[in-house]
C-alpha cells in the first residue's frame, strides 16, 4: 500500500523528471541503480549482464521520460521493468542457444554425411580399378554375378559354359579384388565390399 507521502514524493519527481530536470534524474538514478542492479544480478548470474541491463534501463526512462505513465510507485516501475528486460535476456539467450545446438548438430551431421560420401566414392574409384585388372572371361562373369545379380546357371547358360566355371571365375576374381584392396584401409574395404557385393 502506498502512502500519500510516497505518492506526493513519486509525483514530483516524476514531474520533474518530464521536465527533463537532469539533477531529479541523477538522483533517482543513485537511489536505485545498486539495488536495481544486485536484482537484475540475482535473475542473470552475470555482474556485466546485470549492470547492462539497468543502464539501458534508466537511458530509456531519460528518453522516454515525456511518455511516462506509471500508476504504481516508482520503485515499483523500476523493479518490474527490470525483471521483464531480465527475462527477454533469458529468452534471448535460450533462442541463441538453441540455434547454436541446431547448427553444430547441422554441421556435425553434414561433416559426416560429406567424409561418407568421400569414403565410397573413393572406394568405387579403387574398386573399378581393381576390376581392370581382373582377365575379361572373369571380369565379365563378375558383373554379371554382383551388378546384373544374375544367378550361376543363368550366367552359365548366357556365357555357354558350365555352373564350375561360372564358380571358379567368381572365386578368381575374388581373390585378385582382395589382393588389390589389400593396403587400400582394409578394414573400411571389407566391410563395404560386403555391403555392395555382397562378398
Amino acid at each position: 500500500m502506498l502512502t500519500n507521502d510516497m505518492m506526493q514524493s513519486d509525483t514530483e519527481m516524476l514531474h520533474l523528471l518530464k521536465e527533463g530536470d537532469e539533477v531529479m534524474f541523477e538522483k533517482i538514478f543513485k537511489q536505485h541503480f545498486n539495488n536495481l542492479h544486485a536484482y537484475a544480478f540475482t535473475i542473470l548470474k552475470d555482474a556485466v549482464a546485470a549492470e547492462e541491463v539497468v543502464q539501458a534501463l534508466f537511458l530509456k526512462l531519460w528518453e522516454r521520460k515525456e511518455e511516462l505513465m506509471i500508476r504504481t510507485s516508482l520503485k515499483s516501475y523500476l523493479y518490474r521493468a527490470t525483471y521483464n528486460d531480465c527475462m527477454n535476456i533469458i529468452k534471448h539467450r535460450q533462442v541463441k542457444q538453441k540455434h547454436h545446438n541446431h547448427v553444430a548438430t547441422f554441421d556435425d551431421h553434414t561433416v559426416s554425411q560429406t567424409a561418407d560420401r568421400l569414403h565410397e566414392n573413393e572406394l568405387k574409384r579403387e574398386l573399378f580399378k581393381a576390376m581392370n585388372l581382373l582377365p575379361e572371361k572373369c571380369r565379365t562373369v563378375f558383373q554379371m554375378s554382383r551388378f546384373e545379380e544374375l544367378k550361376y546357371q543363368e550366367i552359365a547358360d548366357r556365357l555357354d559354359i558350365s555352373i564350375k566355371t561360372v564358380e571358379n571365375q567368381i572365386g578368381k576374381a575374388l581373390k585378385i579384388l582382395r589382393l588389390a584392396l589389400a593396403d587400400y584401409l582394409p578394414l573400411l574395404i571389407f566391410c563395404l565390399l560386403y555391403l555392395f557385393l555382397g562378398l
